[in-house]
């Protein structure tokens, strides 16, 4: 998918610049397509040695939390509620433990490092696949919570905010939390429908009706807010629940006798592996964006989009973050480079920018992560898995916007 979507970019570009060169006369647009080609590649670099203490930071944390057990516990935690939700895994099997892993290096918003505990999880369910060709409704409720984005705390969109120079990196906290609710929600519902998961058991429909109703009271909180208000509070509770999590995690494994430096150093060391490991991907994306959008391919298909909503007297500021929206299901690298592309091109604190970074935030990469999952395991039939899938990055995607707007608008 990624050659497909690198070759497109660029001669799609080339197109773009010829047309320009030709008909609007542009005699420099050749010029601006080669010079972006370095600059960013110059902004790949950047951007990848901010990332490097990030995931180095994190991966740390979370191999104290492992090492103190802290997994551990919130998989005994989650066991009722996952074994409800998938019954043909065995009470107390490896898979839980894993998945907690997984889901929770998601909901620390660090997909990179979220992939290869992901496929270990996926590995474990696949042990009890009588067709190993065959997906599983456990491997499928997994892959779908897993595209449905169940980002928490999502440190790596403040970061890369960060490194564009935001004055708040954690203003999109609270939109990011609303939209991924919606998209979960929305993932973990289509496929309890088609599974015909009884979600009314009295536990299940407990838990899962307790989180909802607290979802909908929190909402009708932040409704009586005003715009300025709602910004502060989700600047507040971004800041305070990274201290919050980096304490919570040191003092439990303190508690434990861990210790701590050493896990620490453990974890950073794969982290820094995996920003590395990122940096080719997102230079070819950056450079194949840069390439598209200095062509002005990219802003004449936007523009057209514009004139359609605008005949229909529609709010058209959302439009400059679809790319974004339309790439993320396909790749992650090109998402987040069309993300920081815009953050460059519109400033890191503009509407588009932070539509982007929201639905960066709340949306997944599902035909990725469908790809290298199942492939891992060697399954070939998907059965529901796509079509609950891309429901809930619609639905996520949506629910970005409309949120920006209220609290953005």
């Amino acid at each position: 998918m990624l050659n497909i979507l690198c070759l497109w970019f660029f001669l799609i570009g080339l197109l773009g610049g010829i047309y320009q060169f030709f008909f609007l006369h542009h005699t420099e647009v050749f010029a601006d397509m080669v010079r972006s080609l370095f600059d960013m590649a110059e902004l790949s670099v950047q951007v990848v040695l901010v990332l490097f203490g990030t995931l180095t930071l994190w991966m740390g944390f979370l191999r104290i939390a492992e090492k103190a057990g802290l997994i551990e516990a919130l998989a005994r935690l989650l066991s009722p509620i996952l074994g409800r939700l998938m019954p043909g895994v065995p009470h107390g099997h490896p898979a839980f433990g894993l998945i907690t892993l997984n889901f929770a290096a998601n909901g620390l918003g660090l997909d990179n490092a979220a992939t290869p505990i992901g496929l270990r999880a996926m590995k474990s369910l696949q042990s009890l696949n009588p067709n190993d060709k065959t997906a599983t409704n456990a491997q499928i409720l997994f892959l779908v919570l897993n595209s449905s984005s169940l980002t928490l705390l999502p440190v790596t969109i403040f970061m890369y905010r960060a490194q564009q120079g935001a004055a708040d990196p954690t203003l999109v906290f609270l939109p990011i939390l609303l939209a991924t609710f919606c998209s979960s929600l929305v993932g973990l519902l289509s496929v309890a429908i088609v599974q015909r998961i009884p979600l009314w058991q009295p536990f299940l429909l407990f838990s899962l009706g307790g989180v909802i109703l607290a979802f909908a009271l929190f909402v009708a909180t932040l409704s009586t807010l005003s715009a300025s208000a709602l910004n502060f509070v989700s600047s507040l509770l971004g800041n305070l629940s990274l201290i919050l999590v980096i304490v919570g995690f040191l003092a439990y494994a303190a508690w434990r006798k861990v210790t701590v430096y050493d896990a620490f150093i453990e974890g950073a060391k794969g982290g820094f592996e995996i920003g590395r490991e990122l940096l080719p991907y997102l230079v070819a994306m950056l450079c194949a964006i840069g390439f598209l959008r200095s062509s002005g391919a990219l802003d004449l298909f936007l523009g057209v989009l514009q004139w359609l909503l605008e005949t229909v007297h529609l709010d058209t500021r959302f439009i400059e973050a679809l790319p974004t929206a339309l790439a993320k299901p396909f790749s992650g690298s090109a998402a987040r480079a069309l993300m920081i592309e815009t953050m460059q091109h519109h400033g890191v604190d503009s509407f588009p920018a932070l539509v982007a970074a929201t639905v960066q935030g709340s949306t997944e990469t599902t035909f990725y992560v469908l790809a290298v999952y199942f492939g891992a395991v060697g399954i070939q039939r998907t059965r529901h898995t796509v079509p609950c899938a891309l429901l809930a990055d619609l639905s996520g995607i949506i629910a970005a916007i409309g949120i920006c707007y209220w609290f953005f608008g």
